[in-house]
This record gives C-alpha cells, sequence and structure tokens, in this order.
C-alpha cells in the first residue's frame, strides 16, 4: 500500500538538499564577488563566479574521495579492521598503517583466490586489444557501408546503433541466457549446423571467447557512429581528384580517407580502449560462474573490495590500474600526436 508519509519525508529530504546547495552556490557567489568585483575589480571575475561552483563540486565529489582512498591505500583496512582510517591509518583504537606492503603484495601476492596480478594484467591485455581491434574494424567496414548512396540507410542505421542504445544491464542479461549450454539459442542456432554444444559459461576457453563476442556486439556500434560522422565531413572532391589521377579504391581510402579519419579516430580509439579496459559488466555478467581465468583487473578489484573485503589492498590495486592507464594514455598521445593535431 502506497504511504504518502513517506512519500511526502522523501521529497522533503529532496527539496531540503536542493534548497542547502542552493545556500551553499549562494555563499560561494557572495564571496567571490565581494572579494574580485568589490575589492580586486578583477576582469575575469564573473568567468571565475560562472565556473567556482562546479570545480566546488568536483572538489567535493572527486577529489576529497581521491585522497582519502590513497590514504586507505597504505592501510590493512578490512573486514576485520573496519575503523575510519586517520591520516597514513592512525586511528584512537589501533594502528592500521602498513605503508608499501598492499602495493607490493598487488605485485606479489594472489589477487583472487588463486590468481595473481600479471596473469590478470595478461587477460586484460588479450580482452583489450581483441576488442577494440574487432571495434574499429567493424565499425569502420560498417560506416564506410552506410556511407553510401543505398536505398533504406536510415533503416539501416537506426538497426545497428539498437546494441549501443539499449540499456547493456538488459542486453547482459539476454546474452547469458543465450549462452546457455542446453536451451541457449547459441547453441541452438550451431546444432543446425552440426556443430555440438558449447559450455560458454562453464570451460575457460570457451567463457573468455563469450565475454569477447559479447563486448564486440555491444561495441562496434558506439565506433560506427564516431566514424561515420567522420566520414560524412571529408569533402568528396578529393575523392574525384584521386580518380582523376588514376588512384583506385585502396589507394584512396589508404591515402585519403584514413588520414582524414585521424583527428577522429585517435580519441576514439584512446575513449575505446578506456571503456574496454575497465568494462566490468560485461565479464562480470557473462562469467556467471566466477572463472578466475576470465577476470580481468577491474573485476577482480571488485571481487577484492566487495566479495573478500580487503579494503586497504582494494585501494592499493585502483591505484595501480589507474597507473597503468595513466602510462598507456601519456604513450599513446605521444605516439599518435593527439594533441598535436587537436590544436592544429
Amino acid at each position: 500500500m502506497f504511504d504518502i508519509s513517506h512519500a511526502a519525508s522523501a521529497v522533503a529530504e529532496v527539496i531540503g538538499t536542493l534548497l542547502f546547495m542552493a545556500a551553499i552556490v549562494g555563499v560561494i557567489e557572495v564571496v567571490l564577488y565581494i572579494i574580485l568585483v568589490r575589492w580586486r575589480h578583477a576582469r575575469l571575475a564573473l568567468p571565475i563566479m560562472l565556473v567556482a561552483p562546479a570545480a566546488v563540486g568536483l572538489l567535493i565529489l572527486y577529489v576529497y574521495p581521491l585522497l582519502w582512498e590513497f590514504n586507505v591505500s597504505f592501510t590493512k583496512m578490512s573486514i576485520r579492521n573496519f575503523v575510519q582510517p586517520g591520516f597514513l591509518g592512525l586511528t584512537g583504537e589501533k594502528n592500521i598503517f602498513v605503508g608499501l606492503q598492499n602495493y607490493i603484495n598487488v605485485f606479489t601476492g594472489p589477487v583472487l583466490k588463486q590468481t595473481g596480478f600479471w596473469q590478470l594484467f595478461a587477460q586484460t591485455i588479450l580482452w583489450t586489444t581483441i576488442n577494440v581491434f574487432f571495434h574499429v574494424v567493424g565499425g569502420i567496414a560498417l560506416a564506410l557501408l552506410l556511407n553510401r548512396q543505398m536505398r533504406g540507410r536510415n533503416a539501416y542505421r537506426a538497426m545497428l546503433i539498437l546494441p549501443w542504445a539499449i540499456p547493456a544491464m538488459i542486453s547482459l542479461q539476454i546474452w547469458r541466457t543465450e549462452y546457455n549450454q542446453q536451451f541457449g539459442a547459441v547453441n541452438q542456432v550451431l546444432g543446425l549446423f552440426g556443430v555440438a554444444p558449447i559450455p560458454w559459461l562453464s570451460e575457460p576457453v570457451w567463457n573468455f571467447a563469450a565475454m569477447i563476442i559479447t563486448n564486440v556486439w555491444l561495441g562496434i556500434p558506439f565506433m560506427m557512429v564516431i566514424t561515420l560522422g567522420g566520414l560524412q565531413s571529408i569533402s568528396h572532391e578529393y575523392y574525384e581528384a584521386a580518380e582523376i589521377d588514376g588512384a583506385g579504391t585502396w589507394a584512396s581510402f589508404r591515402s585519403i580517407t584514413i588520414p582524414l579519419l585521424r583527428p577522429v579516430l585517435v580519441p576514439a580509439i584512446l575513449l575505446g580502449t578506456f571503456l574496454t579496459f575497465n568494462n566490468i559488466l560485461v565479464p562480470f555478467f557473462i562469467n556467471q560462474n566466477e572463472l578466475e581465468t576470465s577476470d580481468i583487473l577491474v573485476t577482480a578489484l571488485y571481487r577484492a573490495a566487495f566479495q573478500y573485503s580487503r579494503y586497504g589492498f582494494a585501494a592499493a590495486f585502483a591505484f595501480v590500474i589507474f597507473g597503468i592507464l595513466l602510462i598507456f594514455t601519456i604513450f599513446y598521445v605521444r605516439r599518435t600526436n593527439a594533441l598535436k593535431g587537436a590544436y592544429e
């Protein structure tokens, strides 16, 4: 039965929170107005006042939790040592500071029950490389097809975007059902060609393949949309000039399409790599039996934190993953001159 008092209480809490946030923003703006306009007469007073509330929100929502997590990474905080850690783990109850031991354990000890960091890292690299490769190749191929004049082109575009438009949770629940060894549609279709039922969810190699198939299906539409937008921005005059010079289809694609798509593909591949590397939904749902051979770094991080309750270790593990992504970003940006291309 619907309880109107609880609903009214929830609405009151929401309104109270909004009013509190509005009051905080008002105080920030008044203080900045007095300092920047009345006292300093700053030229950039208005831009600073407009950006200040968002900057404060980011500090509260992102910077403070990040610093708190960094502090936790130097402690042995777990379900057995569940206390509010002070700076470097110093509390009134007990000292849970362990220094760099958590970071050492990430590389030397088991992250899961049996699997260590280096095996998980290799599985993650394999997972990311295969997925991004098929995302890019499949996305470019479909974009080239849809960029041509054909009947029903808009209908094809709408259908191909559906995997990306459907909420991932729903798609993954359906995919996991279809991978059932006895009743799943995947094995039933393969059975029409005389293929024996495949244990997609219980056998390590096939489970990893099932994860890749599902993620490729989910990720190609994103790359297709990005690439199609880039193709439509390329003038046909380049291809006409190349045709006059006697260049064939492959030569035009290699010398015109790919170079002019580079400003679009570089950030798209970088973003796709991050999304795939940190994709916890597909491995978590498809790896129904929790096979450690199908786990990647982010799923191992989730299990360490929320299944094994190793909070200090998980915090250190999270910063190790962050460092890997940061190193990859710097290397990729320098190698592809992404920033140079963006400002030219």
